[in-house]
C-alpha cells in the first residue's frame, strides 16, 4: 500500500522555492572572473619604480566599500538571472540593467543612499574597465544628485547621554537576569556595549565594525583606547582616543566573560564584535542593523550609526557650547564648518527650547493676571 504524499513537506518546499532570496553583497572571490581579475589588478599597490593599479592609492576601507557596493549590484543581477559569468570586466554595467537596479533599490532605500549606490557603482566600473565609456552612467548619477533629499534628522535626534544610559542599562540587566540563556545574555551585553561605546566614541561605522582587540582596540595602563592609523581613517590622519572610564567595567565584562560565549570553538579571531550565530566576526551590515534595532528597542528611536555622530555634535554644542571645537574634534573633522553644516542640530534645538521657555513664562504670567 503506497503512502499518501506528505503535503506539509511539499508545501514547505514550494514556499521555500518561491521565497525571495536574501539581499547580500557578492564577495570578491565569487565575482565573475573578468571583474575579479580586473579589480585585484586595480588594487595592486605601487612598488619602487613601478606604478600601482588604478585603485592602489585608495585606502583599504574605501576599496572595501566600493567592492561591497559593486557586490550588491552583482547580487541583484544574480537574483534576476542577469549575470552571465563570461562577460568582460564591468560588462554587466549597461543602461537597462542599471535602470532595473535603480527601480529595485528605490523601494528600500532613501534618495541619499540611492545616489551613493550609483556613484560607487560608476566609480568601481571605471576602475575595472577604464577604457569603457560610462558617460551615460555619469548623467544618471547627476540626475540622482539633483533629486537627492536627505531625510530629516530631527525626529531621530537623541542626545548622547540617553544613548550611553540605554547601553549601560542593557548590560546591567543582562548581567543580573536569570531568565535568559547564557548566549542571549552575551548578545545583550554586546549590543549594549555597542550603543554606549559608539555614543561616547562616534567614529565612522567602517572603523567601528573593524575594531580588533590588541590592534585598534587596546588597553594601555588600565585605560582602553581606540587607536586608528592614518591609513584607516577618511581624513588620512591618525585617530587615537581614550574611552571614558565609565565603560571600563562593561568592557572588561564583555571581553573576559561574555565574548567567549559568542566565540566559535577553536576560533582565533581578534574582532571585537562577534556574531551570536557561529561566533564569526560581525559584518558591517550586521553591526549597523544591530545598533539600529537596539536603539529602537531601548530609546524608542531608530538611531543609525551615522546619527550617533549627529548626536555627539549636537550634544557637544548644546551641553558645552563654550568649547567651540569639541564637536569638530569628536568627529575627527578639520573644518568646523563641515561639522556645523552636516551634523550639528543644537542651534535649532536650543532656539526651540528657548522659545518654549519664553512661551511658558508669559503664559503663566497671563494666567495669574487674568
Amino acid at each position: 500500500m503506497s503512502r499518501p504524499p506528505n503535503n506539509r513537506k511539499s508545501t514547505a518546499l514550494s514556499a521555500q522555492h518561491k521565497a525571495p532570496k536574501a539581499i547580500r553583497s557578492v564577495p570578491i572571490d565569487l565575482w565573475p572572473e573578468a571583474d575579479r581579475t580586473a579589480w585585484q589588478s586595480a588594487c595592486r599597490p605601487a612598488e619602487r619604480l613601478k606604478r600601482g593599479g588604478r585603485a592602489g592609492h585608495l585606502k583599504p576601507i574605501t576599496r572595501a566599500d566600493l567592492a561591497r557596493r559593486y557586490g550588491y549590484f552583482l547580487d541583484f543581477l544574480s537574483r534576476r538571472g542577469l549575470l552571465p559569468m563570461d562577460q568582460p570586466a564591468a560588462g554587466h554595467v549597461t543602461p537597462d540593467k542599471v535602470e532595473a537596479y535603480i527601480i529595485e533599490i528605490k523601494q528600500r532605500v532613501g534618495s541619499v543612499t540611492l545616489y551613493g549606490s550609483i556613484y560607487k557603482l560608476r566609480r568601481t566600473a571605471q576602475i575595472i574597465a577604464p577604457d569603457r565609456d560610462f558617460a551615460w552612467l555619469c548623467e544618471i548619477e547627476k540626475d540622482l544628485a539633483l533629486t537627492m533629499r536627505p531625510r530629516s534628522k530631527f525626529d531621530r535626534l537623541v542626545m548622547t547621554e540617553v544613548l550611553v544610559e540605554a547601553g549601560l542599562s542593557l548590560i546591567a540587566e543582562a548581567e543580573t537576569t536569570t531568565s535568559l540563556t547564557g548566549l542571549r545574555r552575551a548578545r545583550q551585553v554586546r549590543n549594549g556595549l555597542m550603543v554606549a561605546l559608539l555614543a561616547l566614541c562616534p567614529i565612522r561605522l567602517k572603523n567601528f565594525a573593524a575594531l580588533e582587540i590588541g590592534r585598534t582596540f587596546v588597553e594601555i595602563k588600565g585605560k582602553w583606547w581606540i587607536v586608528l592609523a592614518a591609513s584607516e581613517t577618511k581624513e588620512n590622519r591618525a585617530d587615537e582616543r581614550p574611552i571614558d572610564a565609565i565603560l571600563n567595567a562593561a568592557i572588561e565584562s564583555y571581553i573576559t566573560k561574555f565574548r567567549p560565549m559568542l566565540e566559535a570553538r577553536g576560533s582565533s579571531s581578534s574582532a571585537l564584535w562577534l556574531s551570536s550565530n557561529g561566533g564569526m566576526p560581525m559584518s558591517y551590515n550586521g553591526i549597523e542593523l544591530t545598533i539600529k534595532t537596539t536603539a529602537l528597542s531601548t530609546v524608542g528611536v531608530d538611531v543609525s550609526p551615522h546619527l550617533f555622530r549627529t548626536a555627539a555634535a549636537s550634544t557637544a554644542a548644546a551641553r558645552a557650547g563654550a568649547n567651540l571645537h569639541l564637536a569638530t574634534a569628536l568627529l575627527h573633522h578639520t573644518d568646523p564648518a563641515v561639522t556645523n553644516e552636516h551634523y550639528n542640530r543644537a542651534s535649532s534645538l536650543t532656539a526651540a527650547n528657548s522659545l518654549r521657555d519664553i512661551v511658558r513664562k508669559y503664559a503663566k504670567t497671563e494666567d495669574v493676571n487674568s
